[in-house]
């Protein structure tokens, strides 16, 4: 079978929501809800059809197709400047240092801390593959090709990026971390809270939570042991992630606790290691395998393939030119795989 990332549309709709269905809880970006996977296609189509190349607050939304059955098996996203239209919040973790002469003990204190350091750099996320779909590196293919994306659009997203990954939800679909801190002030569940801000934003946070540190020793042992922890679901996600230049650097989810990975958008392996070349051969018959896109904004395609990368230009396989309607003389991006 074939696949190829292409720019979602309001058709893809349905398939979104029935994706959306099956996360599971935790998953803010893709919410199980009509209006706001709706809500978040229209903006998204705003996005592609804008063609300034100055950074706005925008999103852009991918998705996964089967190329023979046309069957959409997979979604991310890609959020050029968070917190424009709400702050955006995260913990980050301090320590907090004090000394007695009289006692002669020194003791260091772990603080959550609640910022917004993170406002206006670029984000990716709602990454979500069909669970019959999870092998053949599909995850890989959707992870590296909004690195492709960002590359060929670059002046549209920030100078840092970052990834939250989802935190450690318990068998009842509840968060230790929100139990111990956010469900003592909101009077809601975990998965209560999650669908609220997936639908209407974080401003609820600014507007009730608490704005000094918490002490981390205050908290039940259930919650400080999950702090910065991804979902067993996620810890691949991470190793990609830091395979990419992402490390984690103390900012941890409001929610549940999760792990923000962050890097400078320039440094990112897949965006500073991309190939920008002219096709000089669309019948190559063996190469090395890539990942390859091609088209600006709302005409974007990726997908995997075989190239070889000349002084003159670059040759690709048959079926990839095929799968990206591409040709010699056209124009294409590529990181090796």
């Amino acid at each position: 079978m074939s696949f190829v990332i292409r720019a979602a549309t309001q058709a893809d709709l349905q398939p979104l929501y029935e994706m959306a269905k099956l996360t599971g809880g935790g998953f803010t970006n893709l919410p199980p809800d009509r209006n706001s996977l709706r809500a978040k296609l229209d903006k998204s189509a705003g996005a592609y059809a804008r063609g300034g190349p100055d950074l706005a607050d925008e999103l852009f939304v991918l998705v996964l197709e089967n190329a023979e059955t046309g069957e959409v098996r997979g979604t991310s996203q890609l959020f050029t400047q968070v917190g424009q239209s709400w702050p955006f919040y995260s913990y980050r973790l301090t320590t907090l240092t004090q000394h007695s002469r009289e006692l002669e003990r020194t003791v260091r204190a772990e603080l959550l801390s609640l910022v917004t350091d993170l406002e206006g750099s670029s984000e990716v996320g709602g990454l979500f593959l069909h669970p019959n779909e999870r092998a053949g590196g599909l995850g890989l293919l959707l992870a590296r090709s909004r690195y492709l994306f960002i590359a060929m659009h670059r002046a549209r997203f920030g100078d840092r990026i970052l990834a939250e990954l989802r935190g450690i939800i318990d068998e009842r679909g509840g968060s230790p971390f929100w139990d111990a801190i956010g469900g003592k002030f909101f009077g809601m569940s975990f998965q209560e809270a999650d669908y609220f801000n997936a639908i209407h934003g974080n401003q609820f946070i600014a507007d009730l939570m608490p704005k000094h540190p918490v002490y981390i020793a205050m908290l039940e042992e259930s919650a400080r042991k999950v702090i910065g922890l991804p979902h067993p679901s996620g810890r691949a996600a991470m190793r990609m992630l830091e395979n990419e230049g992402f490390s984690y650097d103390g900012y941890v989810d409001i929610f549940d606790g999760g792990p923000t990975m962050v890097a400078r958008t320039d440094n990112v392996s897949s965006i500073a290691g991309a190939v920008e070349a002219e096709v000089v051969d669309d019948q190559l018959p063996k190469g090395e395998k890539a990942l390859i896109a091609t088209g600006k904004l709302a005409d974007f395609r990726c997908c995997y393939g075989a190239r070889q990368v000349t002084d003159s230009g670059v040759a690709i396989d048959a079926r990839t030119a095929d799968l990206l309607n591409v040709g010699k003389g056209d124009t294409v991006w590529s990181i090796a795989r």
